[in-house]
């Protein structure tokens, strides 16, 4: 090779090499935003581990620290896609981070319709949801379901979508700052499709619960990033019916279980 064919050359890798760079920078700064959240959340949600149904608080306050939750949850599982989706986009450089922010839009919007159910069975049920008297089955219902859930073509439809984005990227294809805002909303749709079960477990086992938070991501993580699809949904679905059997069961057998004394499901409305 001459020495201009070998200027070309390195004129050609410069490019690639610039854009690896550039992929690499967001998805340590969607971890290193993901960092703080557990942080952060940790720190706020410090002494409030009830157990399962724990008290939601007020509006404003669930809101906010449910947005921060899924960003430490859910960007560390996303940050391929949204690192996919920044090599397609060739708009902006905050493209992929207006993605980003559509992702978590949707979780947002799905945080309101939890905390809206939550409200409207507290005031349906009142204490009969008490863990001492309905709150304990309900609990362990709850993981048995998203479990079977697990099992369900919906499920593998979603699940599919999140591990191999680039079809539902390409088909669903927007251009400018809304087209990344909106693409990231959907994108975030199929992961709620996907994992809305597992965020129900999180509530079954205590919303409030940093370890339970962590045990959730790690499940999540599992079965969207594990090369072994078929293993880590197995992984998945065991790990859920042994919490239900457990919860139903024998629940202070349980490590990390915050067994309440008394109360039940609580929004905190007052």
């Amino acid at each position: 090779m001459t020495v201009v064919e070998r200027s070309f050359a390195g004129e050609g890798l410069a490019p690639a090499f610039a854009a690896a760079r550039a992929r690499l920078s967001l998805v340590l700064a969607l971890f290193g935003l993901a960092a703080v959240g557990w942080v952060w959340t940790a720190h706020e949600m410090r002494g409030m581990d009830n157990g399962p149904w724990s008290s939601l608080g007020g509006f404003g306050w669930f809101l906010g620290v449910w947005c921060v939750m899924m960003g430490a949850m859910m960007l560390p599982s996303v940050a391929p896609t949204v690192a996919l989706y920044g090599r397609m986009s060739h708009s902006s450089a905050l493209a992929p981070y207006l993605f980003a922010a559509g992702y978590l839009l949707t979780w947002s919007v799905t945080g309101v319709a939890a905390y809206g159910v939550g409200a409207a069975t507290t005031h349906v049920f009142g204490t009969t949801l008490a863990w001492h008297h309905a709150g304990r089955a309900i609990a362990g219902t709850t993981l048995l379901l998203a479990a079977a859930y697990e099992m369900t073509p919906l499920k593998d439809v979603c699940l599919g979508k999140c591990r191999s984005p680039l079809g539902a990227l390409l088909g669903s294809w927007r251009n400018g700052v809304t087209g990344a805002v909106r693409m990231g909303a959907k994108n975030g749709a199929w992961c709620v499709g996907c994992c809305w079960a597992l965020m129900a477990s999180l509530f079954a086992l205590g919303v409030m619960s940093v370890a339970w938070m962590a045990v959730v991501a790690a499940l999540i993580a599992i079965e969207k990033t594990l090369p072994w699809r078929r293993a880590g949904a197995a992984v998945v679905v065991a790990a859920l019916l042994a919490f239900g059997v457990v919860v139903l069961t024998a629940p202070d057998a349980l490590p990390g279980l915050a067994v309440p004394n008394g109360g039940g499901m609580s929004t905190g409305m007052g």
